[in-house]
């Protein structure tokens, strides 16, 4: 269904990006059983992932689609954070300033949707918030934890 249509008949269209590849997943490839080992729980992005970030939050603000965004829903684990404010709100980001290069003027011009993170969006639920991606929670202070 295209945006017209949407729009007539009072739609939402919904968008499912799967994090951005963590070292977890590198891990993995080599050894499948590292993917359960407490040092991979909360992965950050390998450079593979940081790149495929870039890319995606490149095409999310050319393409137009980032102004029709109303909201971002999100795990609270590192990785998929990192991907979600940094492909749909780079004004949280420090890096997203230095490099946002010809991207910079519409930038200024996007209402960047709100950021949700939900705890039972994860491939696993926790049992303790001992478990929990602590880190992010002080980096990250705009967020809605949820």
């Amino acid at each position: 269904m295209g945006d017209a249509a949407a729009q007539t008949h009072n739609v939402k269209i919904l968008h499912l990006v799967r994090h951005a590849q963590g070292v977890h997943n590198v891990a993995g490839a080599q050894d499948h059983s590292a993917l359960m080992s407490p040092r991979y729980f909360d992965a950050n992005l390998s450079p593979l992932g940081s790149q495929q970030v870039r890319d995606l939050s490149s095409y999310v603000v050319s393409s137009g689609i980032l102004a029709k965004i109303q909201l971002v829903v999100t795990s609270p684990l590192s990785r998929t954070i990192e991907t979600a404010v940094k492909v749909f709100d780079r004004k949280l980001t420090s890096e997203s300033v230095q490099n946002s290069g010809d991207d910079a003027a519409e930038m200024s011009d996007v209402n960047y949707p709100p950021i949700l993170a939900y705890e039972l969006c994860r491939e696993r639920l926790v049992s303790t918030i001992t478990e929990s991606p602590i880190g992010v929670y002080e980096l990250l202070p705009k967020l809605v934890f949820s």
